[in-house]
């Protein structure tokens, strides 16, 4: 069971948009980062383990364009993404993609949209973050396309190496195994507005190795875990998949409204799933040895009151502690197991 703790205010408030919170915890050095995204700006907010001290900064991304001219645009969403190498802060918007130093003091690469491929009247911006495999960070946009970013060691000699375009519609988010995999694993997952999935093993090519067709409904947040895509729907159900073969496994009514936000806890199999029906929940994943089959079980369910909830991440690998953000709400609420 989790209780809720002392929160952690923001400097202002969160916009409405799907998965709209990371979090990198540092165990090294007692602290964790948390981001959430509002308007042309990030909070970026550093917090000790118990929420007690924090540090804040308010993140203005730089201007996009050759000229640096114009107001900057608006923010889709931002994550860390930590390869075995390096760390990186990834911001995605109406014009591109921006990748900063973890603690977002420096700008090492930016990829502008192009907005003449997309139709008249058609929104251009990218949205849906994850890194995967050794080396690569993939960014889905709003044509269906998943961008495959090739990040060295160090340095700003940063390439777009490959573009996977199986999607027919807007990407909404991006999945990956968090935990080691044997080589040949399935390793990333892609959503997309339509509620179509594409499950993909990385490598000097990506291969394209299930696809599960869309449902009428936006799949708004994925995540893999072991093999098995976890997908969150704007009917607020939650869909479980055997990623090899696309096969539909488990299938839950989880909240009443659209689902905005899962999260896994990749050493115990905890389940985050919140909603704008201002309930977040915690579910458990686990194999039945004696079936073979993939099973989810409801822990427990919490009312954030009078909020649209549009942020949920555990702020551990093991699923201690989970951070939730809301529309308009100035503070990142924290919850702690007993």
């Amino acid at each position: 069971m989790y209780r809720r703790e002392k929160g952690v205010a923001l400097k202002g408030s969160c916009s409405a948009l799907y998965n709209n919170l990371c979090v990198l915890p540092l165990p090294a050095k007692q602290l964790t980062y948390l981001a959430a995204v509002h308007g042309a700006s990030v909070h970026l907010v550093s917090a000790s383990p118990d929420g007690l001290s924090c540090s804040h900064r308010q993140m203005q991304p730089a201007k996009e364009g050759s000229s640096l001219a114009g107001a900057a645009s608006l923010l889709t969403q931002a994550a860390w993404c930590v390869l075995p190498s390096r760390t990186l802060l990834v911001l995605t918007s109406q014009k591109g993609i921006q990748m900063y130093e973890a603690d977002g003091s420096i700008m090492v690469y930016w990829h502008a949209l192009d907005a003449s491929e997309s139709s008249p009247g058609q929104a251009v911006f990218a949205r849906g973050i994850a890194a995967t495999g050794q080396r690569f960070v993939c960014v889905g946009t709003s044509l269906g396309y998943v961008l495959v970013f090739d990040i060295p060691g160090k340095g700003t000699n940063i390439t777009l190496s490959e573009v996977l375009e199986e999607h027919h519609a807007a990407v909404t988010d991006i999945g990956a195994e968090l935990c080691e995999q044997p080589e040949g694993s399935i390793d990333l997952v892609s959503a997309d507005d339509s509620g179509g999935l594409c499950a993909w093993r990385s490598g000097e090519e990506f291969q394209l190795v299930s696809k599960i067709p869309a449902s009428g409904c936006p799949c708004s947040s994925v995540k893999l875990w072991n093999g098995v895509i976890v997908a969150g729907y704007g009917s607020g159900q939650i869909r479980l998949y055997e990623a090899a073969s696309g096969t539909l496994r488990a299938e839950v009514a989880a909240h009443a409204r659209w689902i905005y936000a899962l999260d896994l806890a990749p050493l115990s199999g905890k389940l985050l799933s919140a909603a704008e029906d201002s309930f977040v929940a915690v579910w458990e994943l686990m194999f039945n040895l004696d079936t073979e089959d993939i099973e989810i079980r409801h822990c427990q369910t919490e009312c954030v009151t009078d909020t649209q909830i549009c942020g949920a991440r555990f702020c551990d690998p093991e699923g201690s502690t989970f951070a939730v953000t809301g529309y308009d709400l100035s503070e990142i609420i924290r919850y702690v197991q007993l």
